[in-house]
């Protein structure tokens, strides 16, 4: 992986570390993603771990190292699936939890910074290429505004960009576990079936790879209290199960995967609405990217702009697919720079 990055006012920047690689990372409720940069857009050695083989993040630290045969690294940055409030780190969607200054001690660098990886993901929006992202639907992007960022995975994640000067401020958001409002009678029976596993309904618990399955746990159960046949095993079906079967043209799974991307739309309008993201509403996350055509002829859009009297609004806000590989460590990379230079 290598970018042309450029500094906040767009000039290419370019030169090796003189002191040596800097570790980056993406971390998710999943997997643990590293990559070393060795001057600045210049980034390689990518490898992903399961989280759940691993202990500790320092165990995963220390692996990755010991593969790329790497030492006297000084200098990371972890993006986090997980808010960031000060020294400890607990994990919403994984049972990691650590000290950010153990951790740095542990593993002998001279900086760590760790960060919500949606507020890393939101600082590489400005560095994307044409080809790293692709558009979905109307709407022209004004420059210099704000950008909304949004992107289900294992959870939820929202972020979004402000422009001051030639700098952009990544916000720091929990966005996804506001609550969910059904905007449909089908909608209103997936909140229905959810709120009989947990007391508060977050956007999150549907709009997000694990809430794929649900809504088709919640559709098979409708339809088998309307009397029409389903064969009880399609309940115990798997997200990538359900998608699978979505993209190979099964009704149920292709309903199901509609009200996802649907649900998505209504979120990402809200977001846009929120934040006056006339920048673009940019869709990342590890569910999005992987379905293709579907997405697109989904109904994401035609419930990102019903908004009723914001609709024409609406119709004006982009919206963006990132179709980088790994652009969390674009953004990673960007904040480690801001702090050491």
């Amino acid at each position: 992986m290598s970018t042309g990055a450029q500094d906040k006012a767009g000039r290419s920047r370019r030169g090796p570390h003189s002191d040596g690689p800097r570790l980056l990372a993406d971390v998710g409720g999943t997997n643990a993603r590293f990559a070393l940069e060795w001057e600045q857009g210049d980034i390689r050695s990518v490898r992903v771990y399961p989280c759940a083989n691993f202990p500790g993040i320092v165990d995963v630290i220390r692996k990755y190292l010991a593969d790329e045969q790497v030492a006297g690294v000084q200098h990371a940055a972890i993006a986090i699936a997980n808010p960031v409030d000060g020294d400890q780190v607990q994990m919403t969607n994984h049972d990691w939890r650590f000290s950010i200054e153990a951790t740095r001690l542990a593993v002998g660098f001279d900086t760590l910074l760790v960060v919500n990886d949606f507020t890393a993901l939101a600082m590489a929006l400005p560095v994307l290429t044409d080809t790293q992202s692709v558009q979905v639907g109307a709407g022209t992007r004004r420059p210099n505004t704000v950008i909304g960022l949004v992107g289900p995975g294992t959870g939820l994640g929202v972020s979004g960009l402000v422009p001051m000067g030639d700098r952009w401020f990544p916000l720091h958001s929990e966005g996804g576990h506001a609550s969910f409002s059904p905007t449909d009678e089908r909608e209103d029976y997936v909140l229905l079936y959810a709120r009989k596993h947990w007391p508060h309904v977050s956007f999150e618990r549907v709009v997000s790879g694990p809430g794929i399955a649900l809504i088709y746990r919640a559709l098979v159960q409708r339809n088998q209290e309307r009397q029409e046949h389903q064969p009880l095993d399609v309940v115990e079906r798997d997200t990538p199960a359900v998608v699978a079967l979505a993209l190979a043209g099964d009704p149920l799974a292709h309903e199901a995967l509609d009200c996802f991307c649907a649900m998505l739309g209504t979120f990402a309008g809200n977001v846009a609405v929120t934040l006056g993201a006339m920048g673009g509403v940019y869709i990342g996350g590890g569910v999005v990217p992987r379905l293709g055509d579907f997405f697109a002829q989904s109904s994401f859009r035609r419930c990102f702009e019903a908004k009723g009297r914001f609709e024409e609004y609406l119709k004006q806000v982009p919206t963006y697919v990132i179709t980088a590989e790994y652009p969390a460590f674009l953004g990673v990379a960007a904040i480690l720079a801001d702090q050491i230079g």
